[in-house]
Parts: C-alpha cells; structure tokens; sequence
C-alpha cells in the first residue's frame, strides 16, 4: 500500500479504495517494484503459515513468550510486511487478532502496554505502523497514549533513554533501540515527538561506543558486547537520518567487521536489527547479508514453518520473518 492509499485510509474512505486493493493483491512484486525471490517467498509464507495457526482465539501465542504484547505485536508486524491488504487481504483475521490483545494488554489509564518497556517499545511500533493502514479508530488514542508515555519515561531517566520500567533510571542500548524506533514510527505517523527526544536518545548511544573499536555497548562505559547492540546503534541513527556523524560512521565499521555469530545470545533477535541497519546503511552489503540470511533460515526452518530458539518458537518466528522482510520493502519504517 502506497502513502496515498495509506492517507485515505486514516481519513475512512476504504471503501472507495476496495478495487484498487484488491488489483493490489493480484501482483505485489510489480507493485512493489522489486522482484521478491521465490525462495524468500517459500520461506516467508510457511513462517507467516505457522503464526496463523498457532494463534489463540484472542490473539496470543502459545509456549516461552507467547502471551507477551510483543510477540503480537512483532507478528502483526511481519504480517503487514508480507504486503496484503491489512483490511482484506488473507492475514486481516489475523491482524486483528493481533491488535485485539495489543489494545487489551494496555492501561487505559497511563497508555502503558504489557509489564515491560520492551512490550510497550514493540507494541508502540506496531501500532505506528497499524495507524492509518488498519480500520479501527482505536488505534489513534491508543498509540497517541502509548508515545506520551515513552517520553515521559525519557524526561524522567538520567540518561534520557530507557530500561525495563517507565520509571527507570538507569537505561540500557537494546530496550531503548525498541522505545527509539517506535518514536520514529509515530513520528512518520504524524505524531509529534520533539526533536530534542531524538538527540537526546542518539547522545545515550553515543556514550555506549567503544571509541576505539566503535561498537556499541549495553551501558555506558559497558564495552563491546556483542554485535546486536552495535546494529541497534547503526539502526538508530541511521532511522533518525544522522548517518553523517562520527557514532554512526565508527558503529557501521564495526558492523560490518563482525562475524554473523557474533550477533549475540538471542537469536533472530541480533538479526533483525542487522537487517534494517545494513539495509539504511549499505544496501549492497545487506544484499550480500541477506541471501546468506535467507538461506540459514531456509535450511533450518522447521516442517511447521518455525524456528525454535530461546526466545520460544513464536517469537523467534516473527523475529526471523521480520529479518528478511526488507526483500518485500512494505512497511513504512523500513523506507530509506
């Protein structure tokens, strides 16, 4: 779905727009203007194939993980990747399952979704992503609450970042790449979120470089600790369009140095950040990534179209969909 079609979606004339969805449907890769390998496509439907009949009625998943927000908000997310209509297309069930548990997993009072800002980070980017291309006018209160709530927790934590509470004051590089990115989302929404937020985010990232391998730590002062942090940082900046400054420069180096192994000790989690930081930064280098990508997915999915992992089947399975979801370049967070 294009901007335009995007725009008069959130202004309520989808109906006017059903015809032009459904020859949409009929040829995605032309509309898209890229040719998506059969192979990614293979890969991509039999994971997508597994989340629809895995989820619970009320829009959760089963097993390690399975009834946190972002598990459904990071499946909805690589739904929407895939490119069908949100609205009509085979994953609208789905969807909005999906969304059914984000909107109730959140306070009605504080905005606040799930028990974790990794929930709520995820979640907000998910709604972001929702507004505007998915019929519920829901989704505007709810994400608008969702967003104040992450700057406040920014006005309140010393390092201007986040952590695992609204209410930290120390923060942390993986759990704020979550809470940044879906600022930036809701900013590309329309959603005001003043620059100051973003500086002072893109500052605390800065302060977690290695200055002299120019990775990315956990902490600041933390050191190099694998390379997951490292592409949160690229990502980061590279989202907030600062890919002239020294931290980005240093960080991409160091990325691009790195084994794929050591993305660190989660997996797919690492990879799904790799993905978007080389495809901002260097799309011949994440073209080379992402064929190798593709292939390890391929040879380890299982018959069921999942992938297993620490961070329980579900999850991993959305993480790793999502890791090759810029081969469809659908979702409005990933434009260059």
């Amino acid at each position: 779905m294009n901007r335009f079609a995007r725009l008069l979606l959130r202004h309520g004339l989808a109906a006017a727009l059903a015809p032009a969805l459904a020859l949409q449907a009929q040829d995605l890769n032309v509309y898209r203007g890229t040719q998506v390998a059969p192979e990614v496509e293979r890969v991509y439907e039999r994971g997508l194939e597994y989340l629809v009949k895995t989820q619970n009625e009320d829009g959760a998943f089963p097993g390690n993980y399975g009834h946190e927000p972002a598990t459904a908000a990071l499946s909805m997310l690589a739904m929407f990747a895939h490119g069908d209509d949100p609205n009509y297309g085979p994953y609208a069930k789905p969807i909005k399952r999906c969304l059914e548990y984000l909107l109730k997993s959140t306070d009605p009072g504080t905005g606040y979704i799930g028990s974790s800002m990794y929930n709520h980070g995820f979640s907000t980017l998910a709604l972001a992503e929702a507004y505007g291309a998915v019929q519920d006018e829901r989704i505007g209160p709810a994400l608008k609450r969702a967003v104040e709530l992450i700057l406040t927790s920014q006005d309140k934590n010393r390092f201007k970042a986040w952590r695992y509470s609204p209410d930290s004051k120390d923060a942390d590089s993986t759990v704020s790449g979550a809470c940044f990115v879906a600022l930036i989302a809701a900013r590309n929404a329309g959603l005001r979120v003043p620059d100051s937020a973003i500086e002072s985010a893109l500052k605390f990232y800065t302060d977690c470089q290695n200055p002299g391998s120019g990775s990315i730590g956990y902490t600041p002062g933390s050191g190099a600790n694998g390379m997951a942090t490292t592409a949160i940082g690229v990502a980061v900046y590279a989202y907030a369009r600062k890919k002239d400054q020294p931290t980005f420069i240093k960080a991409l180096g160091a990325l691009k140095k790195a084994d794929d192994e050591a993305l660190g000790g989660y997996p797919f989690y690492g990879e799904y950040y790799a993905s978007q930081a080389l495809f901002q930064s260097d799309v011949k280098a994440w073209e080379t990534w992402n064929t190798k990508r593709v292939q390890k997915l391929a040879d380890t999915q299982n018959d069921d179209g999942s992938w297993d992992a620490s961070l329980g089947a579900p999850l991993s399975t959305a993480f790793g969909l999502l890791s090759i979801a810029l081969s469809y370049r659908y979702l409005p967070i990933y434009e260059r």
